[in-house]
């Protein structure tokens, strides 16, 4: 089965793995997904990650969520450019999350990031998703 987006199911399984109370998740690994969840972990929104191998032989990233006092961190996570309709945005028109208490992620030129440390470094790229 192919995937057509790889994000999108990385962010849809850690919603389903909060939703059930998980205190871990495992996902195919890639360096897109890497780059994202370096983001999360810096940024609070999980424990961390690291990479392990599955029973057929592929790399796997697995996830260690975060939870405080009972409910998960992460209330939203959204994917905001698909590959059906791609979201760019210059360093300007950078969305901010509920007011700069949530964080997009972007990924520019210049790498991975969130959006204040897209706007700090003052490139703008492609909006991946939006967590709060």
């Amino acid at each position: 089965m192919s995937m057509n987006d790889p994000l999108g199911d990385m962010l849809t399984r850690i919603r389903n793995a909060q939703m059930r109370g998980k205190s871990t998740v495992r996902t195919p690994a890639s360096r897109l997904r890497a780059w994202v969840l370096d983001v999360l972990k810096d940024e609070g929104y999980i424990r961390g990650y690291e990479t392990a191998e599955a029973a057929n032989g592929q790399p796997e990233l697995e996830i260690s969520l975060k939870y405080f006092e009972g409910e998960p961190v992460i209330r939203e996570i959204k994917r905001v450019s698909k590959p059906g309709r791609r979201v760019y945005a210059s360093v300007k028109e950078i969305p901010q999350v509920r007011n700069g208490l949530g964080l997009s992620i972007v990924s520019t030129p210049r790498g991975v990031m969130s959006d204040a440390a897209a706007r700090t470094a003052n490139v703008g790229g492609e909006v991946l998703c939006t967590v709060f």
